[in-house]
């Protein structure tokens, strides 16, 4: 049954309340858990980091910090800098739960770090994290294997980015190419507004303009290889913005959405193509918005996305009847796994 949630009330408070208390599915596992966490060894939890998503991975890597420890798991916090390997060679840790968004965290930097250590991490490696935080080269690899995705170009300079919203057609979207948290986007319906959307963006690096598409979003997680249930955010002013995300006490949330066994297999089909698509492993979300003829565009993958109480991936994941600690955990024993993606998996797509 399909539920419509406002922040206030319903889903997002659910996800809070079993983010800070463990279910009794949780509470039944413990036991078994605290038999076999010794396993996993000293685990660093990695968040804070130095990118303008600083205050969001803080959150996120709280709220996993916490639920290992609620686990058994002998979990410690590292908020990176210059030092990061240094403190974590002294630090004697096994392995690593990175919760770092934006980049340093999710651009392959703190993966080729770890991958230099030896230490397993969670998620996503080196050439995948690159390769889903660069949206224009991501684009164009989900291009090459027919997962659909907008239209789109890179600008190098205001005279650019004003050719390229007239060649795809307003209204556009105007973001930096390595950014997350819709930081840096606008909307532009009128030529009048490119300027400063695309100053803004400027700030962050290069500057993505990319055909905007009217309609509803879609948000997939995957976790291994399995695909969680979708959720449909309905934000209030019709733009799922930083504000939307994190702010808002009127933006809905609906899991499962209400749409046909087809449609859900076919949003589920392409979101598994475009995570495996990008070489990503372990866990992630792929972001989608419907057209008003039904079909779906994926705008972009997130190799590490929030695990705050008004994040998506787990809303999915209590969709599934999982709760918070089970879906941290999951996240955490793919790291005791070394499956790699191979150019032969890419072929199979």
């Amino acid at each position: 049954m399909t539920k419509t949630i406002s922040k206030a009330q319903g889903l997002v408070q659910n996800v809070k309340e079993f983010m800070d208390k463990p279910s009794t599915q949780a509470l039944g596992m413990q036991s078994a858990r605290k038999q076999d966490v010794r396993r996993y060894g000293k685990v660093a939890v990695i968040f804070g980091g130095r990118s303008s998503e600083r205050k969001i991975s803080l959150e996120s890597g709280n709220a996993c910090l916490e639920s290992l420890l609620r686990s058994g798991v002998d979990a410690h916090p590292i908020d990176p800098d210059d030092d990061l390997a240094i403190n974590l060679r002294l630090g004697k840790f096994d392995r690593a739960f990175i919760m770092l968004h934006g980049k340093e965290g999710e651009d392959g930097i703190v993966q080729g770090t770890l991958q230099m250590m030896g230490l397993p991490f969670t998620g996503s490696g080196v050439a995948a994290s690159a390769l889903a935080m660069n949206k224009s080269r991501a684009k164009l690899v989900m291009h090459g294997l027919d997962v659909p995705t907008p239209v789109f170009g890179v600008a190098y300079s205001l005279e650019q980015a004003n050719i390229l919203a007239k060649k795809i057609g307003l209204p556009v979207s105007v973001k930096p190419v390595n950014e997350g948290s819709s930081i840096g986007v606008t909307r532009v319906e009128d030529m009048a507004q490119l300027a400063n959307a695309y100053a803004r963006a400027a700030i962050y690096g290069e500057v993505m303009i990319e055909q905007w598409i009217d309609g509803a979003d879609f948000f997939v997680s995957v976790l291994g290889d399995q695909v969680l249930p979708a959720v449909k955010v309905k934000p209030a002013n019709g733009f799922y913005d930083y504000n939307a995300k994190y702010e808002s006490n009127k933006t809905q949330y609906l899991c499962p959405p209400p749409i046909s066994k087809e449609q859900e297999s076919e949003l589920a089909d392409i979101s598994y193509r475009a995570f495996k698509a990008l070489g990503c492993e372990g866990w992630g979300r792929v972001d989608l918005v419907q057209d008003k003829e039904g079909n779906f565009w994926v705008l972009e993958v997130n190799t590490i996305p929030g695990m705050t109480s008004h994040s998506l991936v787990p809303m999915s994941a209590l969709a599934q009847g999982m709760s918070f600690d089970d879906l941290v955990m999951a996240i955490l024993a793919a790291t005791l796994n070394e499956n790699q993606m191979s150019v032969g998996n890419l072929a199979q797509l």
